[in-house]
């Protein structure tokens, strides 16, 4: 498994990606990763926020139209993220803090899921009471999203030195 992921680091892509000096390189996918993170985390918090009461006067149904750009992050995030990996594999997939950000990212995506088929499809939504989980659904899909951009983060100081090594 590591010689391939080693070969994996060994494309002319991930040697770009990681040697590069072109803005277009490294930074442009660590800058949109960030922006598809900030769309998928943040839209769904904006729609946890509110579930758990925050503007009570503003309606629940509208922040469905939420629902494309939260999806459109995160394919943002799968694309960008799939580059970050292969273009440091052997580093990234030996930390045990990529594993734990992967668990709450599927966690965050399920909750988002779950949040839009349980309180969206409700006919009587923004007329009645929110249904008895809604408030451990948003306090959890709130604690998935923050706990995956944190151990994203810990992904550059924890677990194996990450960066060009010699010999690649």
């Amino acid at each position: 498994m590591m010689d391939f992921l080693a070969a994996l680091e060994r494309t002319r892509f991930s040697i770009w990606m990681r040697e590069s000096t072109s803005v277009w390189g490294y930074p442009t996918v660590l800058f949109m990763h960030t922006v598809g993170m900030a769309m998928v985390a943040g839209l769904s918090a904006t729609i946890a926020l509110r579930i758990l009461g925050v503007s009570p006067r503003t309606p629940i149904r509208p922040l469905e139209r939420l629902y494309p750009f939260i999806w459109l992050g995160f394919a943002i995030n799968a694309i960008t993220g799939t580059m970050l990996v292969v273009q440091d594999a052997t580093t990234k997939l030996a930390n045990p803090d990529f594993y734990i950000k992967m668990v709450f990212v599927a966690a965050g995506v399920y909750l988002v899921s779950l949040i839009r088929r349980r309180i969206f499809r409700d006919p009587g939504l923004d007329k009645a009471p929110l249904p008895k989980n809604a408030r451990g659904l948003a306090w959890t899909s709130l604690f998935c999203w923050s706990a995956a951009i944190t151990a994203g983060r810990l992904l550059a100081y924890v677990g194996p030195a990450a960066g060009p090594r010699v010999g690649r």
